[in-house]
């Protein structure tokens, strides 16, 4: 039994939603090293989200190097799956949805307000999937970044899981006015106590709906992801993030290790790091921008 808002993947006079039958599916598993079944179980649903995260990381260079991001399927598949890249949460998202689709799943994207501890109201600009499996719904989401989900989370109410070294939860808040339902939000443990990521979005979103979005990330002088050069990395044991020139790993227990890099280390760290290979054009960019400025805003 689907849900309201599920079956939002199906086939069209014009194509499918995702693009699924347009997707080189043969060669994205490659990509993130998946040689796994390929029926919509939840199996493989788990298999295929920490095969996708520990092989394809966030990253935004063509924000960072004043690219335009191209959300088009070829355009994507060409960057993260031949090229090697990583990609943003539109680009991510995009690229898994459209190989959940090809394998047969049942699936709603939707959007999520970022809170990241903080309660005041941001827009919704995060993506991430809803997918239904024997009755029930489950969470995934591949393109959060260092604090991501490892694998999908049962979409309830006081779900709790315990992925590798590190433990989330979702918990229904209230609603603006008194006696209303609010979101989920997913929250994360951190050593001093319950994180709130992001509060869950119910509305069924498209992939216009993810242009618009990463058209305002990328362009917004506001926006986190607006110049700088942000590359993020989840894993079981340490997660990895590259704020322009400063690098961070957290580790389950709290621990923090910081250090600096300089513009010409980057492109060795982006790949001996993050499994990024970017081509001469980018590397000698950022070289240039990072050599020119040593010291990046905070």
């Amino acid at each position: 039994m689907n849900s309201p808002i599920s079956p939002i993947n199906r086939i069209s006079p014009i194509g499918s939603v995702w693009g699924g039958e347009r997707l080189d599916l043969d060669a994205y598993l490659a990509r993130i090293g998946y040689e796994g079944e390929r029926d919509p179980t939840l199996k493989v649903l788990r298999a295929l989200h920490a095969a996708h995260i520990a092989a394809l990381a966030f990253e935004n260079l063509e924000v960072t190097l004043g690219r335009a991001v191209l959300l088009d399927l070829e355009s994507v598949q060409a960057k993260m799956v031949r090229r090697r890249r990583g990609g943003t949460c539109c680009e991510q998202t995009l690229l898994y949805a459209a190989a959940l689709e090809a394998l047969g799943f049942t699936f709603t994207a939707v959007a999520s307000r970022v809170r990241l501890g903080e309660t005041r109201i941001r827009p919704a600009t995060h993506y991430a999937l809803r997918v239904e499996i024997d009755d029930e719904t489950w969470f995934t989401d591949v393109g959060f970044g260092a604090e991501g989900l490892l694998e999908p989370i049962r979409l309830r109410d006081g779900e709790t899981a315990r992925q590798a070294g590190w433990t989330y939860t979702l918990v229904r808040e209230e609603g603006p006015t008194r006696g209303t339902t609010g979101p989920l939000v997913l929250r994360l443990c951190r050593p001093g106590g319950w994180f709130a990521l992001y509060a869950i979005g119910t509305e069924p979103r498209f992939p216009v709906d993810f242009a618009m979005t990463s058209y305002f990330t990328a362009t917004h002088p506001r926006s986190p992801f607006h110049g700088r050069l942000l590359v993020q990395k989840p894993a079981a044991d340490r997660r990895l993030l590259l704020r322009d020139t400063e690098l961070v790993g957290y580790l389950p227990d709290g621990t923090e290790e910081r250090r600096r890099v300089t513009g010409a280390e980057l492109p060795a760290l982006l790949y001996e790091e993050f499994g990024l290979v970017p081509d001469a054009e980018d590397i000698a960019a950022l070289i240039t921008r990072y050599e020119a400025a040593p010291t990046p805003r905070g």
